[in-house]
């Protein structure tokens, strides 16, 4: 039974700023693994699209891989206890007896599938030990029929589904006299099997006479009320039964709960829920979806028994470009080629990682591994994944290995090579009405070395124009970022693919002489620019980081 729970999706997600080849690595690696194993693999994104990698989905008609901002335990991930709800004008003995049916304290009141109320066990001691007044069961909008069925009896004649409105419950227990001065008309009235009696109460037009102990109901009195509209109700208990049991017909939208109920939502993390259980007496907690329909019941018990969520980690192993929460989940694999970090697992994981210009060649490998073919829209996609990390083969973290899958893949999706990197490259320069906000962030990765956290963004350009543009932009923003964020510096690359040189910008304490320091520049250098240096992974993390740790 799934009960909404995800019991087998397995996410496959690349790291928090997405770029093309996480993004294509994810959607590409997804399908392999469905392929293999029949099982549900999906893929997400960690974070907002670039332009770029837009422009490759549109371009092969791919649909984006939906948003995956958190992978702590929600309550989808938790099986529910399903529990069929009640309509408001069940009767209480009948909510008793299906709490003790189904060896529950507590039933949701719906109507129409959205929640109106719980009623509990609480509530029915409440309604059994409270002295009420005569009058309770028209105060209540009580049915006939539940009155009936709460009695045993059954509706000899009259309405069953009417409501007794107005009127109190009284017994025929006086003589006639005293009967005629405390009787009024619309009362309910139990008596036995006296025919005067039954006539006098047709003539006080009661609306409702209880015949006890299954006495016999005369022909002319059965017209009489029918006549009158009076429901005749039939019961084989004698009169103290039937009055101690016919509060009990009361019908539990009069004692349920509807204030300050608290209900959760299917998206609801488990830990927040469990803050707020831990701070209130209730034992189950209604979980609805967003139109307010009722789902189940939730409770302390069954927040253990919580399945993490199963994922695949694709070009990262870096717990800060990880999803949120990524220590709450079940990680299964990781694929990357990138420096070993900071992940931890709770087990042991398939973990592959080779010093390769792209994930995409990785994964592309595996295909022809398993001998599983790859279709023209998959190789399209890794082909642009492999095209963009290697700046078309110009990065020197490209290899020999990714320059030939690239071209074979270029063939199977019918692809020219040099004209799909002009179209991207241009694509992901395109940064017109983007905020310095926007464009630091939109090709981020942060790391931590010896307690300094550094973050790199990163922009590749075929144009020296759009580029110098672009720094007049993000400079006077980056210390605002910087802060923003709690990094200690920010390093932003402005990547010229043409001549294949980065001007770095720097932001934070030590920032720029760390940098001068790294590459030996001269000490008043103001502008930075690196030649023959393109690529952050091999070229500028690594400097940077042997710089820190000194």
């Amino acid at each position: 039974m799934d009960n909404g729970v995800n019991a087998k999706k397995i996410y496959v997600v690349g790291h928090k700023n997405p770029d093309t080849d996480s993004i294509c690595s994810a959607i590409a690696y997804a399908k392999l693994k469905k392929k293999l194993t029949g099982e549900e693999y999906t893929p997400r994104r960690a974070g907002q699209l670039n332009e770029e990698t837009q422009y490759v989905l549109d371009r092969f008609k791919v649909k984006a891989p939906a948003l995956l901002s958190d992978l702590r335990v929600q309550i989808k991930d938790v099986e529910l206890r399903k529990v069929e709800g009640l309509n408001g004008s069940v009767s209480i003995k009948t909510a008793w007896a299906r709490m003790k049916e189904l060896n529950i304290k507590t039933l949701p009141v719906t109507r129409e599938g959205k929640l109106e109320g719980l009623i509990t066990i609480g509530d029915i001691a409440t309604s059994y030990m409270d002295v009420y007044d005569s009058f309770i069961l028209s105060a209540s909008r009580t049915q006939y029929r539940n009155i009936a069925s709460t009695i045993g009896g059954k509706v000899v004649v009259g309405n069953g589904h009417s409501f007794m409105v107005k009127g109190k419950v009284a017994i025929a227990a006086s003589s006639r006299g005293l009967m005629s001065d405390f009787i009024e008309e619309s009362d309910l009235l139990i008596l036995g099997n006296r025919r005067d009696v039954q006539q006098d109460a047709i003539n006080l037009n009661v609306s409702c006479i209880v015949v006890c102990q299954g006495a016999e109901i005369p022909e002319d009195i059965i017209a009489q009320a029918r006549e009158k509209e009076i429901v005749i109700i039939s019961t084989p208990h004698d009169t103290f039964t039937v009055a101690r049991q016919i509060n009990q017909s009361i019908p539990v939208k009069r004692f349920m709960t509807t204030e300050g109920l608290i209900t959760f939502g299917m998206r609801d993390y488990v830990d927040d829920v469990k803050e707020v259980m831990a701070k209130r007496k209730f034992r189950d907690f209604p979980i609805l979806d967003n139109k307010g329909n009722f789902l189940g019941f939730i409770s302390r018990r069954r927040l253990l028994n919580s399945r993490r969520k199963q994922v695949i980690l694709v070009d990262h192993n870096e717990k800060s470009q990880a999803v949120d929460g990524i220590e709450e989940a079940d990680v299964l694999e990781i694929i990357d080629h990138h420096r070993l970090s900071s992940i931890q697992t709770i087990g042991p994981v398939f973990f592959r990682n080779q010093p390769v210009g792209c994930t995409a060649t990785i994964i592309y490998q595996m295909y022809q591994e398993e001998e599983v073919e790859v279709d023209p829209v998959t190789a399209a996609l890794l082909c642009s994944a492999i095209i963009s990390d290697t700046l078309m083969f110009r990065s020197p973290t490209c290899t020999p290995l990714d320059e030939a899958s690239a071209r074979k893949l270029a063939e199977i999706g019918n692809i020219n090579i040099e004209e799909l990197a002009l179209e991207m490259f241009n694509a992901g320069s395109n940064l017109k009405g983007k905020s310095a906000e926007e464009i630091i962030f939109l090709d981020f990765k942060q790391f931590t070395v010896n307690e300094i956290v550094m973050g790199v963004g990163q922009i590749n350009s075929m144009s020296k124009t759009e580029l110098k543009d672009i720094k007049a932009v993000v400079l006077p923003y980056m210390e605002k970022a910087r802060k923003k964020n709690h990094l200690d510096m920010i390093f932003f690359m402005l990547t010229n693919i043409v001549t294949e040189s980065t001007e770095l910008l720097c932001c934070g304490p030590e920032a720029q002489s760390k940098v001068i320091m790294a590459y030996d520049l001269r000490e008043d250098t103001e502008d930075i620019l690196l030649k023959g240096v393109v690529s952050r992974k091999k070229q500028l993390v690594p400097t940077l980081v042997s710089t820190l740790q000194q």
